[in-house]
């Protein structure tokens, strides 16, 4: 059973994320030729102060 982990920015909508979910999923089944039923996403949302980007906080990279 494949399980996609997503790391993302925190923010975004329960409805994008359900499509995001959704398209992982259906991509992941057609890939692997497995019923989507076999396949589990999770989705880590981290604040933009706890990701790091260049050697500083997301949040103050412009």
């Amino acid at each position: 059973m494949p399980i996609i982990q997503i790391n993302m920015w925190e923010g975004r909508s329960k409805e994008i994320k359900r499509t995001l979910i959704k398209a992982v999923s259906k991509a992941t089944a057609d890939t692997l030729e497995i019923p989507v039923e076999r396949v589990q996403v999770i989705i880590n949302n981290v604040s933009k102060d706890d990701w790091g980007i260049k050697g500083d906080q997301a949040s103050e990279v412009k």
